[in-house]
């Protein structure tokens, strides 16, 4: 029973890899460039965010806005960015259709540039996969005592040991990774903030809020799909009001709102979403995973505040510190997953992680190839039909916790009933000809 259990991990392990590794590498290698890219974009758009415009005027910030605006006639200011220094203010302008761009204001306010503007079900599915391997794996390891191998090793074992040893040590650092990458994916990421959002003991806090304005990357993932309050309608003009809310006369300005961000001792970077209707709020937030160079901050300091558009006074607040256990977890994971949690240790602590992942997909394809026949696959030996209730518990449990893999196991265990039907009815064809 116990040789039937590794061969079953050994041949699902194989040809999960087999079809998976593409995507893999793929993966990784984005996930590496991912590590960087902030200081990428440092260095190639030096002169947009920490450049000087050659007018020395100073203006308001609403001046400014208020410039973009006429340049871009068709667009509407939707989001501002207020970064620390050395950073310069970044606008978001939406027209109608959806397009965006992107305007950048130094400490003058002066317009610097103007540009133009989920994760799908296949990678969510390599990552579910990727779980199994990791564990399939050590399973075979420890199982088939490879660690232990010490004298006269051929090619093969040479590289099946270094695969089993690299992968041994990386385990629990891959599972976290991708774990903590789980809150983008298409299915099980919906299913993460659902569960978050009908649990507030655990996951993210009720408020009272009308929508929509918090469901901007820059809103912390916490409270990124929450509903945002209304402001008070006694001052609401009631016209007709198209677009964003950049031209509505009895809104405040953005240097009031800023005013009453600094009395509640919000500080600098944090992003401002403009309420998209005449009942809609200021949403004011700081985020741990925004996504936006330079404006990601510690998990302790995210925040999202609601302000009433007309007098400026705070509504609600929402803190790191009310969140529940299941959205404090994914506030410190995605900055982790990202690479910014703790600055440099950790784009390093992921950067060896990922090269020694491709380093295991390496000495595993190589420790194939040294086996392989020549004209066969050399695919690893079929399991007997018969499962142990413990396989089954495994199973089914990675099953529950990664729905899509479930889906897709039971595809394989499908196309594994049917391999044996197959193959007589080629050996019948052979027969005949």
């Amino acid at each position: 029973m116990k040789a039937n259990h590794y061969n079953r991990f050994w041949r699902w392990h194989f040809y999960a890899a087999f079809f998976i590794t593409p995507l893999l590498i793929t993966l990784t290698l984005t996930g590496i460039g991912y590590l960087f890219y902030t200081d990428a974009e440092n260095r190639a758009y030096d002169d947009l965010f920490f450049g000087k415009n050659n007018h020395t005027e100073a203006l308001t910030i609403d001046k400014g806005i208020e410039k973009a605006v006429e340049q871009f006639r068709d667009y509407s200011v939707s989001k501002v960015i207020v970064l620390d220094e050395p950073y310069n203010t970044r606008l978001t302008m939406t027209n109608n259709d959806g397009d965006q761009k992107y305007v950048f204001l130094d400490e003058n306010n002066e317009v610097l540039f103007v540009g133009g503007t989920v994760v799908n079900y296949l990678v969510e599915l390599a990552a579910c996969w990727a779980i199994f391997l990791l564990i399939s794996g050590i399973y075979m390891t420890f199982r088939g005592k490879i660690l232990k191998m010490k004298q006269n090793l051929t090619k093969q074992q040479k590289n099946k040991k270094r695969h089993a040893f690299i992968g041994t040590i990386i385990t629990i650092p891959m599972i976290v990774i991708i774990f903590t990458g789980l809150p983008w994916s298409a299915f099980m990421g919906n299913f993460i903030y659902s569960a978050a959002q009908e649990n507030p003991s655990f996951g993210i806090p009720l408020l009272k809020q009308q929508p929509p304005t918090s469901d901007m990357s820059e809103i912390p993932w916490a409270t990124r799909k929450n509903e945002a309050p209304a402001s008070n309608q006694s001052h609401a003009h009631h016209g007709n009001m198209a677009g964003m809310m950049t031209h509505n006369s009895n809104m405040i300005s953005v240097q009031q709102l800023m005013q009453e961000v600094e009395k509640e001792q919000i500080s600098k970077p944090y992003s401002i979403v403009y309420p998209k209707n005449e009942e809609g709020v200021f949403t004011v937030s700081k985020g741990s995973n925004t996504g936006i160079t330079g404006l990601d901050v510690s998990p302790y300091e995210e925040v999202t505040t609601y302000f009433d558009q007309y007098s400026g006074k705070l509504i609600s607040k929402v803190g790191y510190e009310d969140y529940g256990i299941l959205a404090k977890w994914f506030t410190w994971g995605i900055p982790l997953h990202e690479g910014h949690l703790f600055g440099w240790p950790n784009k390093l602590i992921n950067l060896v992680v990922c090269l020694s992942f491709l380093l295991v997909i390496f000495w595993g394809f190589k420790s194939w190839l040294s086996r392989k026949k020549e004209g066969s696959f050399s695919a690893p030996p079929k399991a007997s039909s018969s499962v142990s209730i413990s396989f089954l518990v495994l199973m089914v449990g990675l099953g529950v916790i990664m729905p899509l893999f479930g889906l897709s196991l039971i595809l394989v265990v499908i196309l594994e009933g049917m391999m044996p039907f197959m193959n007589k009815g080629n050996k019948r064809d052979l027969t005949a000809s």
